[in-house]
C-alpha cells in the first residue's frame, strides 16, 4: 500500500480537527479537493482566508461583521426598544430566517456551563446589560436554546434585568425541549417567537 504524501496526510488532519468530521469523512473532503479544478480548491481556501482576515463581531450586538458594525445593527428600519438574545450568531441567523422579528439582537457568544468552566464573565452579559441600561430597551426576548444551560443562562440574565423597568420575555415552547435553533425550521421558529411568554 502507497503512503500518503506529507501535503494530503496533513490536509486530512485538518479536516479532521473540524467539528463532526471523523478520519472518513476527513479523507472523503480531501479526495473532492484533489479532485475538483485547481481554481475551485483556491476559491475554497481564498474563502477560508477571507473569513479569518475580515470577519470580526460587531462591537454592539456581537454578531458576525465585516464592519464595527453588522448589518442588522446598521439597518434603520428595526425596532431599537426590542431586544432578542441568542446565545451564538447562528441563532440569530435561524430567527432572522423565520422572518417574523424585526428588533435588534445580543449574542452572548455561548451560554453559562459550570461543568465545561464557561461562567458569566466569559460571555457578553455585563455588554448586555450595558445596552439595556443605555438604549432605551422596553424589551428583552430571552431566546437561549431550550435546554438546561440554556434555560440557567436566561435565568441568570433575567435575575440581572429583573430591576430594571422592561418587559422580559422567552420564546414560546413551540421549541421542544433539548433541541437547538440553528436545526429548527423556520416555522417553528416563527410560532416560538410570536407566541413569546413572560420570563
Amino acid at each position: 500500500m502507497s503512503e500518503l504524501t506529507q501535503s494530503v496526510s496533513t490536509l486530512i488532519d485538518e479536516f479532521a480537527k473540524l467539528p463532526g468530521i471523523g478520519k472518513k469523512s476527513a479523507e472523503r473532503l480531501t479526495y473532492y479537493i484533489l479532485r475538483i479544478h485547481r481554481n475551485e480548491a483556491l476559491a475554497l481556501a481564498d474563502a477560508i482566508r477571507n473569513v479569518k482576515e475580515n470577519v470580526q463581531y460587531c462591537r454592539r450586538c456581537y454578531n458576525l461583521a465585516e464592519e464595527e458594525e453588522c448589518s442588522i445593527c446598521r439597518d434603520p428600519s428595526r425596532r431599537t426598544d426590542l431586544l432578542c438574545v441568542v446565545e451564538q450568531p447562528r441563532d440569530l441567523m435561524a430567527l432572522e430566517q423565520s422572518g417574523v422579528y424585526r428588533g435588534l439582537y445580543h449574542v452572548l457568544l455561548g451560554r453559562i456551563a459550570p461543568l465545561e468552566g464557561i461562567g458569566p464573565e466569559q460571555l457578553t452579559i455585563d455588554a448586555l446589560v450595558r445596552r439595556v441600561r443605555e438604549e432605551g430597551i422596553k424589551e428583552v426576548i430571552m431566546a437561549t436554546n431550550p435546554t438546561v444551560e440554556g434555560d440557567g443562562t436566561a435565568l441568570h440574565v433575567s435575575n440581572l434585568l429583573a430591576e430594571m423597568p422592561i418587559k422580559i420575555t422567552r420564546l414560546a415552547r413551540g421549541i421542544t425541549t433539548g433541541s437547538v435553533l440553528e436545526f429548527a425550521n423556520k416555522e417553528i421558529l416563527a410560532d416560538a417567537m410570536n407566541g413569546r411568554q413572560t420570563f
